[in-house]
C-alpha cells in the first residue's frame, strides 16, 4: 500500500540505509540534506509497493557511482541525479512512472527523493541489492538477463556522457572510467526496466525496511534504551534475517587506498567486554567485504557486515572510520534472493579476491541461529 514520505521518514532512512548499505553506498548526511530539501521545497514523496506497479511502467534507478569518499569532500550541487534521469528519459523518448534507487545505502537510498519530489514521480519501495555493491553488474538486475545501458552520467561540474554497451561488465569498465575522469564519482541513471521486470527481479520493501531500521534507533535513543537491541529485533522480523554482533572493540588501525573509482583498505578492532584479547579485520571495497576474527571468517559477502558507533548504534561509513572509535561490528544475513547459485557469481567473496567460498552468516553462527528460531 503507498504511503507519503516526508522529512521526518528521511531523517530515519538515512540512518537505516546506511545500516543496510554495510559500510558504502555514500555520505549518509550528504543524501538526506538533499532529499529534505527537495521535499521541503516540492511537497512529500509517493512511496510504492513494486506490486502496485502497472507491468508496462517505465522505470528509471537511479544513484552515484564512484569512490565515496570523494563525495564528501567535492559535494555536489544537488541536481546531478535529476539531470541523469531527466537524460534517460529524454533518450528513451518516454517519461518514467516512477525512480527506483539501484541499491540501499547511505546517499543512495536518499537521494532519489531529491529527484521524485522534483519530478513529480513516486518512488519504488525497492532496489537491485538490498544492499551496497562497488560495481555497477553487481544487481539483481543484471544477475537475471536485464541490460544496464543505455546509460547516463552527470558530474557535479555540469559534465554529461551517455554511454551504450554490449554488455554490463563493459558498462562497468567504461563508466567507472567516466567517473574516474569526473573526478572520482558521478550520478547516473541505467538499468530502465518495466513494472513487470521490478516485480520479478528487485529486492522488495527495502526503503520501508531502512526507515523502520532507522525509527527503532532513534526511538530506542530517545527512550534511552539500547538502541542495538532495537535494531536487532527489527532485522529478525524481516526478510532479511535476524542481526548478530560479531565483534565489540576500538579501532586500532584504518588503511585506505582511493583509486579507480573505488576506496579500498582495511580496519584493525582490539578486542573489549567478551571479546577482550581478540582482534577483527574488517577488509573493504567501498563497503565491508569480509570481517576475520583471530584468522577465522566471521562474516562475508553478500551478508552485510556493518560497524556501528557503540553508544547510538549509528552506523559508520567506510570513508568516515577513524583511529578510535568504540564500535560495534553487526553481520546481518543478506535476502534469499542474493544467495542463489547466479548471484554468488557476480558478488560472492571471490568476486572480490577472497581465496573462500561463501558461507551464510546461520551456518556461521549456527548455535545463535538456532537459539533464536522461535
Amino acid at each position: 500500500m503507498a504511503s507519503w514520505i516526508g522529512e521526518r521518514e528521511i531523517e530515519d532512512l538515512a540512518i537505516g540505509a546506511a545500516i543496510l548499505g554495510s559500510g558504502g553506498g555514500g555520505d549518509p548526511y550528504l543524501g538526506k540534506l538533499m532529499a529534505q530539501k527537495a521535499i521541503k521545497k516540492y511537497g512529500k514523496v509517493k512511496l510504492l509497493s513494486p506490486h502496485e506497479l502497472p507491468d508496462d511502467a517505465l522505470i528509471i534507478p537511479s544513484g552515484m557511482m564512484g569512490a565515496p569518499s570523494v563525495g564528501v569532500e567535492k559535494v555536489p550541487v544537488g541536481n546531478e541525479v535529476y539531470m541523469s534521469f531527466k537524460g534517460l528519459e529524454e533518450y528513451l523518448g518516454k517519461k518514467a512512472y516512477a525512480i527506483m534507487p539501484l541499491e540501499s545505502g547511505g546517499m543512495n537510498s536518499t537521494i532519489p527523493f531529491a529527484v521524485a519530489a522534483q519530478a513529480a514521480i513516486p518512488i519504488v519501495d525497492a532496489d537491485g541489492m538490498g544492499r551496497a555493491f562497488p560495481e555497477i553488474q553487481m544487481i539483481t538486475f543484471h544477475v537475471y538477463g536485464l541490460k544496464g545501458s543505455p546509460m547516463v552520467m552527470h558530474s557535479f561540474q555540469g559534465d554529461y556522457c551517455l554511454i551504450k554497451t554490449t554488455d554490463n561488465y563493459r558498462l562497468e569498465r567504461i563508466s567507472r572510467a567516466v567517473a574516474v575522469q569526473m573526478g572520482g564519482d558521478a550520478y547516473v541513471a541505467a538499468y530502465s526496466m518495466t513494472g513487470k521486470d521490478v516485480k520479478e527481479m528487485a529486492v522488495p520493501n527495502t526503503i520501508s525496511f531502512g526507515i523502520r531500521l532507522g525509527q527503532a534507533v532513534s526511538e530506542a535513543l530517545e527512550r534511552k534504551e539500547n538502541p542495538l537491541d532495537a535494531l536487532i529485533n527489527v532485522t529478525g522480523q524481516s526478510s532479511y534475517g535476524r542481526a548478530i554482533v560479531l565483534f565489540k572493540g576500538k579501532i586500532i588501525d584504518v588503511e585506505k587506498q582511493i583509486g579507480s573509482g573505488f576506496i579500498r583498505g582495511h580496519v584493525s578492532v582490539e578486542g573489549f567486554e567478551e571479546y577482550k584479547g581478540k582482534l577483527l579485520n574488517v577488509y573493504f571495497q567501498n563497503e565491508n567485504k569480509i570481517a576475520i576474527v583471530d584468522g577465522q571468517v566471521v562474516a562475508s559477502v553478500p551478508d552485510l557486515i556493518t560497524l556501528l558507533e557503540k553508544e547510538t548504534a549509528n552506523p559508520i561509513t567506510t570513508e568516515a572510520l577513524k583511529y578510535g572509535y568504540r564500535i560495534v561490528a553487526l553481520g546481518i544475513p543478506t535476502p534469499e534472493l542474493m544467495r542463489t547459485e547466479e548471484a554468488l557469481k557476480v558478488w560472492g567473496p571471490r568476486c572480490f579476491g577472497y581465496d573462500i567460498n561463501y558461507v551464510p552468516l546461520e551456518e556461521l553462527h549456527r548455535e545463535y541461529y538456532l537459539r533464536h528460531m522461535f
